[in-house]
């Protein structure tokens, strides 16, 4: 080869990293972190993909998109999150609960954070306020511990004769305030003895020690893990045969008996929106954590009759949805 042609070969293979990188500039990266699978994640990534549409985004057009899976194992949330931050992503979308965002806000104070949570933001320190998030992370927040008195209530309405209502929760994430719901449990005369299961092994010892509790119905708290195993669980309940409440209308869809819940999809499409603004400029102090208005409550006639149990016909007109 000719020295000139060499050097402008060189030349070329020297400049082509630079142009790269202009390149990839032009095209803003989200850094998505989930606690979930992409398996059981499709509804919400099409309600998240939905509100970036709004913004003005789409994949693989005018966005990209790295995903980090845990598949509920959450001790790998601060490696993905450092992970985001190396790459230097232009958003992190904690989608994956509150151990997703704390790990993010951990991780980084520059890069701005959209998170979706299931307590209150404010009291785990994740923002200063819901007005006024301060900092570099707002997002949406479901608040879930203030919607167990409300599936405590349906519960026991469709169980009257339960006098014990086991509670299953994940030991490595829950923020759940137990005190409060066994003072609401107290409030109605049952018993609420607190279940834990942080694996598939624990998920099934869990069930099957709900008859030594005497536990006569279950409620199921909100966690991506449990998400992640909707079919095992609504399974485990169906062959002990205990009435359960679910966090999310998927489960009832899978063949749960009944689910009390903000809608997750209207949630995630907020994420969404609220992450393409972001990505136009918008500063997360000056965004307003959001919070949904839209809940659901379904109930699935057939799984009852199998459990032999009569739906009251004033939860039937309380029904958002009913399947039969």
């Amino acid at each position: 080869m000719r020295r000139r042609d060499f050097i402008v070969l060189l030349s070329g293979a020297v400049g082509w990293p630079r142009a790269a990188r202009a390149q990839q500039k032009t095209m803003p990266v989200i850094g998505f972190l989930s606690g979930r699978s992409l398996s059981d994640n499709a509804l919400l990534m099409a309600a998240f993909r939905g509100g970036l549409g709004e913004a003005g985004y789409v994949e693989g057009q005018n966005l990209a998109i790295e995903y980090r899976w845990a598949e509920g194992h959450y001790d790998r949330f601060p490696a993905m999150a450092a992970d985001f931050v190396a790459r230097n992503v232009d958003v992190i979308v904690a989608g994956g609960g509150t151990t997703a965002a704390l790990a993010a806000k951990k991780a980084t104070s520059t890069i701005p954070i959209v998170f979706f949570t299931g307590v209150d933001p404010v009291a785990i320190g994740l923002v200063s306020s819901l007005a006024r998030p301060g900092g570099n992370l707002t997002g949406v927040s479901i608040q879930l511990n203030e919607l167990t008195p409300k599936r405590l209530e349906l519960l026991t309405e469709l169980v009257p004769q339960a006098k014990a209502i086991a509670l299953l929760v994940n030991p490595t994430a829950s923020k759940l305030d137990i005190s409060g719901m066994l003072a609401d449990a107290r409030a109605k005369g049952v018993q609420l003895p607190i279940a834990k299961a942080a694996t598939e092994g624990e998920i099934d010892a869990a069930f099957a020690a709900l008859d030594d509790r005497h536990a006569g119905a279950l409620i199921v708290a909100s966690d991506p893990f449990f998400a992640g195993r909707r079919e095992q669980i609504v399974a485990l309940a169906a062959r002990y045969a205990v009435p359960a409440i679910f966090p999310d209308r998927e489960f009832t869809v899978s063949g749960g008996l009944i689910s009390y819940a903000p809608s997750f999809a209207e949630a995630m499409r907020l994420v969404g929106i609220y992450s393409g603004k972001v990505l136009k400029g918008a500063k997360p102090a000056d965004l307003p954590v959001q919070q949904p208005t839209k809940f659901e409550l379904v109930i699935n006639l057939k799984t009852a009759k199998a459990l032999g149990l009569t739906v009251p016909q004033v939860l039937l007109a309380q029904a958002d949805e009913v399947i039969e």
